[in-house]
């Protein structure tokens, strides 16, 4: 089902897998999932398969491999919140 999620609510997305899960079905579950970012948006799942990890034991593990692959300037500037809007 294809979907939109803004940034600060991916963990939420990434908690409905099940884990440990190989990062290619990781990508597949997410291939229809848009991450809206400060910058812009990105396929979550071709995220994913960017990512260096071969399998992730955790959400908390896939999302700090999504954050290392997303520019800076994808979350917003440094030390500025978005808040909740």
């Amino acid at each position: 089902m294809a979907q939109r999620v803004k940034y600060n609510r991916v963990g939420a997305v990434l908690r409905e897998l099940s884990y440990p899960i190989p990062r290619d079905d990781a990508a597949i579950e997410l291939e229809g999932t848009t991450l809206v970012l400060a910058d812009g948006e990105r396929n979550l799942g071709e995220l994913v398969d960017e990512t260096d990890q071969e399998e992730y034991e955790s959400a908390r593990d896939l999302e700090t491999e999504i954050n290392n692959v997303l520019p800076r300037e994808a979350v917003g500037e440094p030390y500025q919140s978005e808040g909740e809007g």
